[in-house]
């Protein structure tokens, strides 16, 4: 995929690209320009004491356009907006002057995106009205324009002295800026798109420092963006078409007369998508500049000399005066906020600028990467002209293809007051959507943005300039064409209707860029429909988000291990280079759907399970037999090792055994022993396991109604325990604890007529005080316990004792369950930090004063040791902690959470916890937790053959040596993720095999091993690696490696080095596997093309890049439960699923598309539901219609829907009951209840839900998806130089 950028004339700050130096220019016929200016401005150096008059700096047609043909290459092209604003490393002088250059770095013959061959066909018509520049020396009258600040440079050099004084930026232009700013007037606006925020996301790479805006749009920025309240006219409305300007013909924009091209379906002109050995088809798609179908691939022709550069959007509006640099300005209202962001203005790289710098005049044309955020204002926030800047990418013709694209809609603008009715700036406008391009831009194998050849009937870049080397484009209009994406998702206002803010425009249009959701239907389109076999090895599994069956053919199923990359280089060095991880994500007890069989359990008796002798690895589908099936060879370490007389079989001719499939050690990839004595602690069986129910009965836990809630719940709940036979009861014994300053222990020996509390006072020596009566079986104690359930909350209805103990209530459980002789589960019922005198007693240490700098790594530490010594303790004896927190301050998440991380257990929080409205979400959590499937005691090894090793290991459990994984409980949602390392060559012809076996106790007392084999394939070239990797693996891969490192380093740190380490990978692959092209463009391998958005997700997420109202607690408790994450939880953690329900079919069983999780997707008049694995939100726009409010609440008005609602009521029409169903199997699908939360547009609620839109710049000062990408660009750019 190719994010192409092209490189603008000039390269970064003026650091020319090799290559460019004055060679002819194709599109002209090979000869200079005449009279023009030279293709390429000279290179920038520095600010210039004035502003001179001339095109904006960097503004060359060519070279602020993200490439020559940017407006070709929308979104591969990444990179020239992207250089706009970066300083690359010098490559060679500057170019001369006077030459006109060669568009594309490799000359002539391989023009990537240059001009068009001299006889290119005809280029479409203007969109508004034909226009011909009067710069260059054409034939004809050309109009004149009004320049409002003295004359244009009359010479080349002139030109480029004032090109060299003028200064990039992303601040507010000045008033008295080029060309490009305008009257003072109007310029205030120009601010607008900024609000002061968090601190840089990255720092701002540019040299030239920037500063904030100006104050006025300060003020009332954050609270507006945080709450902000979207104008009436915000919200497009479906199938308005912009109006392209407003005082000539609002006409709608033309499909292409001829040739209507799709999306990438023809290679680009000279460049093949691919590089001819390396990559297969389709791995790679190059985005650059606009999608290709919608552009010429023709390159910007310089601006007329006598144009002033106000023009940096598209050709100026015959006589304007230079005052509306794309047309923008006056839309901005001081006081707003961006529609996106409300983080201080990004720098040219951006990222927020520095505090203190000196303002930098804006460039017109060249904002930085256009990523860089003040493209777009992209992220929204340049200053509006910033955002003209080159048309670049979104503005050009839009990127993506579409007619009035969506992204563009949000940028359309009227003609401003003064402004005569010229062509308005046509690049705004963008060409017209092509026939057929409905729905998301295909995003397929090859070129993204290539350039494409020429297309007839398009109009050069700007679609008002004259096309050299085509003929004359004949003013006329086609007929409108029909959008590309439908305007609920997309919103396509009228100019007229959107709000100011909204009218900036992104420089890279948002839908030519990578969409998760297009990658996750064509996916469930591709994959959903077949069963996945596994018996090919090396097969990358369906995506996490498709629904598929799997059929056990000698692999594990993915839903128990899933790879980062099932092709893995043949050796280290070539692993470093890629820097791609080699890990896996096991999940060792996951629940499978009912359509596909469990694990078979085998029993071998006496003898136990047969094993290499060498590396102990169990019998599997890789063990080659021999010598006529008399012993067998290990896949692992190739040891041979005698095949035991009674398991004996005689081969066929194959060399198979003649049982092979009668025995599923031979040919499935996931199975069960049942182990013998010496698997065992001690050599003797394992009792049955026991739950020890720990309840918090402080003044807190009672007043807020958890106690009550807990003892009722439990009731019934005991019925529930775990069992291996739904029809046998199960053998879990239970016992129960309160506390609070001291420990009650209560003895519920079925011979009681009345339970028997025992109080322990002495808290620094915890011991049980009863033995018989503590644990007992619910069917015998069953009346006791009920009624000890009964009397807990009336004992302790008056209590007074706020301060709670914890480390003793710990000990407490584990005292019983050694006293047992078993292995068990505390569930810990817990309220607030821990300050009474007793072991681990804790004292407040929030200070958030310390984010953001060293010592912030502290606070997600354990404050005192004794939790890390109790914890060991724990996993010895096999006792696993859940602990359940109802905080209404600080309890030190980071200390409290530390045992239950290591035993395997869970945490659940639920803050200032109410009864009415969050007893559902803890009552489900609490039923699931007692009910699920889970192991005691367990121990888990992965094995590897020879060649890699496992070296590293993430989740929740404790590890006393490097090999063997303990956990003192292994529950069905819990993963553990291994990463592997070259300790030899590997070969192609063998692959790499991996073992993990797990043994444990089973909820019945039996110990058992679990084993799932993994066999990937080896490769000598990167192409394969990079062919065969899994995104969403690698990002959870990478978000536990992150947490983790945020205990050692400073969040920054760790996120500058995964931002480096995704860079490297990309560069990698850019270098070695894709086809030669301009460094403009980002090339993407094609399953990594969402390794950017992706990765943006995780790195602003609140624990690496918290917002100023996220506490430590909640920040500490996600660092905990993403370290558990299986694929599935963290895929739609960092990249939410937003659904649009007022296209929900009641009548079908499918689920509406999902749309992008951004802001301008919304549809005013939709109501959208936006799931995490946390949170469910149902968003609702001010717009929706009555029947659809009618249909879900109950109520017509939007004025009457109640916010504070948990449930949607029970109507009785189809609607409410489809999606109430939706809902319900939503929730079903991940391992924590989600409460739902009703959100009204222009609600202080909606601050909340648009965190969750995580394609949008956040309020923590995180990049949009946009910004990122294009710094990810740069990023690339500076390791390939």
């Amino acid at each position: 995929m190719n994010v192409n950028q092209q490189p603008h004339m000039a390269s970064p700050y003026g650091q020319p690209q090799p290559g460019y130096q004055g060679y002819p220019q194709p599109g002209y016929g090979g000869g200079h320009v005449p009279s023009g200016y030279p293709a390429q401005y000279a290179p920038y150096n520095g600010p210039g004491s004035a502003y001179q008059q001339g095109p904006p700096q960097g503004y060359s047609p060519y070279a602020s356009f993200p490439s020559k043909t940017l407006a070709t290459n929308l979104v591969s092209d990444l990179s020239s907006p992207l250089d706009l604003g970066m300083r690359g490393p010098p490559t060679s002088g500057a170019p001369p002057v006077s030459g006109a250059q060669n568009y594309s770095q490799f000359g002539q013959g391989e023009t990537q995106n240059g001009p068009p061959p001299m006889g290119a066909p005809p280029q479409r018509p203007p969109v508004s009205q034909t226009y011909t520049p009067g710069a260059v020396n054409l034939p004809g009258p050309q109009p004149p324009y009004g320049q409002q600040f003295g004359a244009p440079p009359v010479s080349m050099q002139q030109m480029t002295n004032q090109m060299a004084s003028m200064q990039v930026g992303s601040t507010a232009p000045s008033p008295a800026g080029p060309g490009y700013a305008h009257p003072s007037v109007s310029q205030a606006a120009m601010s607008a798109p900024y609000t002061p925020a968090a601190p840089p996301t990255f720092p701002p790479a540019s040299t030239a420092p920037s500063q904030p805006p100006p104050t006025e749009a300060v003020a009332q920025a954050p609270l507006q963006s945080y709450y902000r309240t979207l104008p009436p006219a915000q919200q497009p409305f479906p199938n308005a078409v912009p109006p392209f300007s407003s005082t000539g013909p609002t006409q709608p924009q033309a499909p292409p007369p001829v040739s209507p091209q799709s999306f990438p379906q023809a290679p680009p002109v000279s460049q093949p998508p691919f590089s001819t050995a390396q990559i297969p088809p389709g791995p790679t798609q190059l985005y650059g500049g606009p999608l290709p179908s919608t552009q010429p691939s023709f390159p910007r022709p310089p601006l007329p000399t006598s144009q002033p550069s106000a023009f940096p959007a598209g050709p100026p509006p015959t006589s304007t005066p230079s005052q509306l640099p794309g047309v923008m300005q006056p839309q901005l209202p001081v006081s707003q906020p961006s529609p996106y962001h409300s983080g201080p203005p990004l720098t040219s790289t951006g990222f927020p600028p520095q505090v203190g710098a000196p303002p930098r005049p804006p460039l017109a044309g060249m904002q930085g990467p256009p990523m860089a955020s003040q493209g777009p204002p992209m992220a929204s926030q340049g200053p509006p002209m910033a955002s003209q800047g080159p048309p670049m990418a979104s503005q050009g013709p839009p990127l993506t293809s579409q007619g009035p694209p969506m992204a563009q809609a949000n940028h359309i603008l009227p003609t401003q007051p003064g402004m005569p009715p010229g062509p308005i700036n046509a690049s705004l406008s963008g060409p017209p959507p092509q026939p057929g391009m409905q729905g998301y831009p295909p995003q397929q194998n090859g070129a993204f943005g290539q350039v494409r050849g020429p297309q007839p009937g398009y109009t050069g870049p700007y679609p008002g300039q004259p096309s050299y080397g085509a003929p004359p484009a004949a003013p006329a209009l086609a007929p409108a064409a029909p959008k590309r994406l439908d305007p609920d998702s997309i919103p396509s206002p009228q100019a007229s209707d959107m709000p100011p803010v909204q009218k900036t425009r992104h420089r890279i249009d948002p839908d030519a860029i990578p969409s998760p959701i297009q990658v996750i239907e064509d996916d469930k389109a591709n994959k959903g429909s077949e069963p996945f076999t596994t018996g090919v090895r090396g097969q990358a599994p369906p995506l996490v988000t498709t629904k598929f069956q799997v059929k056990d053919q000698g692999n594990a199923s993915p839903r128990y291990i899933r790879c980062t990359a099932y092709n893995i280089p043949c050796n280290s060095d070539m692993a470093k280079q890629s820097q791609v991880p080699l890990a896996a994500v096991i999940k060792p007890l996951a629940p499978l759907p009912l359509d596909e069989t469990p694990p078979y359990l085998l029993d071998h008796g006496e003898s136990g399970p047969i094993r290499c002798n060498r590396c102990k690895a169990y019998m599997c589908p890789y063990m080659q037999f021999i010598e006529g099936g008399r012993r067998f060879q290990c896949g692992f370490c190739s040891c041979v090792t005698e095949v035991p007389p009674h398991y004996f079989q005689h081969l066929d001719h194959t060399g198979k055994r003649v049982d092979c499939y009668d025995r599923p050690e031979l040919s499935m990839g996931s199975y069960e022993f049942t182990a013998t004595v010496d698997y065992c602690k001690n050599n003797k069986f394992p009792q049955p396991p026991a739950f020890i129910f720990l309840i918090d009965v402080s003044y807190n836990a009672v007043k807020n109604g958890m106690v009550g809630i807990v003892c009722q719940e439990l009731k019934t709940l005991l019925d529930y325990l775990p069992r291996e036979n739904p029809d046998v009861e199960s053998n879990i014994r239970v016992g129960f604890v309160t506390y609070n300053k001291v420990l009650h222990f209560y003895n519920v020996k079925a011979s009681l007529a009345q339970p028997q509390m025992m109080v322990v006072s002495d808290v620094a020596d915890m011991f049980v005080p009863l033995l018989d009566g503590f644990l007992v079986s619910v069917s015998e104690s069953r009346v006791v316990i009920e009624s000890l359930l009964d009397q807990i909350p009336e004992m302790f209805a008056d209590t007074r004792e706020t301060e709670t103990v914890f480390g003793p209530v710990i000990q407490a459980g584990l005292e019983a369950l050694k006293a047992a002789d078993c292995a068990g589960k505390l569930f810990v019922f817990h309220s607030s930090l821990s300050i009474a005198e007793a072991p681990g007693k804790l004292k407040n240490r929030e200070d958030k004063k310390l984010v953001g700098t060293d010592k912030e790594k502290s606070l997600f530490q354990s404050q005192v040791s004794f939790y890390n010594t109790l914890a060991k303790e724990c996993v010895a004896q096999g006792c696993c902690v859940d602990l359940f927190l109802f905080p209404n301050q600080y309890v030190d998440v980071a200390t409290l959470g530390v045992v239950p991380t290591s035993t395997g257990g869970s945490i659940y929080k639920y803050t200032y916890f109410q009864a009415p409205s969050d007893q559902e979400r803890f009552l489900n959590d609490l039923r699931r937790d007692v009910q699920k499937q889970v192991g005691f005691d367990a121990v888990m090894r992965v094995r590897t053959s020879t060649g890699i090793r496992a070296t590293d290991f993430f989740g929740s459990f404790y590890m006393s040596n490097t090999t063997d994984v303990e956990l003192a409980g292994l529950d069905c949602d819990k993963t553990v993720t291994v990463e592997f390392r070259h300790d030899d060559k590997l070969s192609e012809e063998t692959g790499a095999l991996m073992q993990c076996a797990v043994l444990y106790t089973s909820c019945s007392g039996q110990r058992r091993l679990r084993i799932h084999n993994m066999a990937v394939n080896c490769c000598s070239q990167l192409a394969d690696l990079y062919r065969n990797c899994e995104t969403d693996t690698i990002i959870n891969f990478f978000a536990k490696y992150a947490y983790r490192s945020v205990l050692s380093s400073p969040t920054k740190n760790v996120r500058d080095s995964l931002m480096n380490q995704c860079a490297q990978i990309l560069a990698c692959y850019r270098k070695n596997c894709a086809s030669p092209s301009s460094a403009g463009q980002l090339i993407l391998p094609e399953c990594m093309k969402l390794l950017p958005v992706y990765l943006n997700c995780m790195l602003k997420s609140d624990v690496l890049q918290p917002g100023a109202d996220v506490s430590l607690d909640d920040r500490a408790y996600l660092r905990q439960l993403v370290s558990t994450m299986d694929v599935a939880e963290s895929h739609v953690f960092f990249y939410p699923r937003l659904l649009p329900l007022q296209k929900l079919d009641v009548e079908s069983m499918t689920l509406p598309v999902a749309v992008r999780d951004s802001e301008e997707r919304l549809s005013r008049g939709g109501v959208y539901l936006l799931e995490n694995g946390l949170n469910i939100f149902l968003w609702v726009g001010v717009n929706a219609q009555q029947e659809l409010l009618q249909n879900i609440f109950g109520t017509p008005a939007f004025s009457q829907i109640d916010p504070s609602m948990t449930s949607l009521p029970a109507l009785d029409n189809p609607f409410s009951k489809r999606l109430r169903e939706i809902i319900e199997s939503v929730r079903a699908q991940r391992s924590r209840y989600m409460k739902l939360m009703v959100v009204k547009q222009e609600d202080k609620l909606e601050l909340i839900f648009k965190h969750f839109l995580v394609e949008d710049k956040s309020n923590n000062g995180g990049a949009s998806y946009v910004d990122f990408l294009c710094h990810m660009h740069k990023e690339i750019r500076q390791l390939l130089s």
